[in-house]
């Protein structure tokens, strides 16, 4: 996407020149400049304040996905000292948790797994689940019931957390609202290269806004793809937070 948004940029722009050298001078001077000018500064602007808001909302959501993954990766490790502190009735759901999370991290990093070859795993059955074994588990001293309890305490919690996370639309970057905002920067770059007539300085301040008004769609749908492309969210806290037993 921002690739395209970049070549298309890069049409106007130089259709613009195209165009200027076509009409006659009297179109760039005089009322239809003053015309011009303020048409423009107001399509800038509402670009500048979309640019701006969709940056804030990806980054917060970014953020936001993040700060899940660190907590579900917390969750874990948690409720991984809590069983082993349990005792040797809570070994076998420790194995279970470990055996669950190369699933779990593939049903979130769907693209990874994919890439890797991997089937994206579906739904596991509830019984047989290492959060469902907690639920089963029998305390028969107040410190096994002190334990259960928090156990499922945690266990509530990493349940929420991994919903959340699987629930995530795989973009949330609207495509009609980037489609929209593409023609806007056209419009402003086919008005800039009309305003002038073509030399070499400004074909390179063009270009390299040009570049910048595509990267900044660029750190936009990355934002918005918190498992998958170049910017997301690292698994490493989940892969580090179970060691082996």
């Amino acid at each position: 996407m921002a690739g395209s948004a970049f070549a298309l940029i890069l049409a106007g722009t130089i259709l613009g020149a195209i165009v200027r050298s076509r009409l006659p001078e009297h179109h760039l001077t005089g009322d239809s400049k003053e015309v011009i000018r303020l048409a423009t500064a107001l399509v800038a602007t509402l670009t500048a304040l979309v640019l701006a808001l969709l940056f804030a909302a990806t980054r917060a959501s970014f953020e936001h996905t993040s700060a899940s993954v660190s907590r579900l990766a917390t969750d874990i490790s948690e409720l991984d000292d809590v069983l082993e502190e349990y005792g040797p009735n809570g070994v076998a759901i420790r194995k279970q948790l470990r055996n669950e999370m190369g699933p779990l991290m593939d049903g979130i990093w769907r693209d990874d797994a994919i890439a890797a070859g991997r089937a994206v795993p579906g739904r596991p059955k509830h019984n047989s689940t290492a959060l469902a074994m907690v639920r089963d588990l029998q305390p028969k001293t107040p410190t096994e019931v002190s334990l259960h309890t928090r156990a499922l305490q945690i266990s509530s919690d990493i349940q929420q957390t991994r919903l959340g996370l699987l629930a995530q639309p795989p973009d949330s970057v609207s495509t009609p609202f980037m489609v929209v905002l593409v023609l806007w920067m056209m419009f402003l770059f086919t008005t800039f290269s009309m305003s002038a007539k073509p030399n070499p300085t400004l074909a390179i301040v063009l270009f390299v806004c040009i570049l910048s008004a595509s990267g900044a769609i660029y750190l936009i749908l990355e934002l918005g793809l918190p498992f998958g492309g170049l910017m997301q969210v690292s698994n490493e806290s989940l892969r580090d937070a179970l060691t082996p037993i």
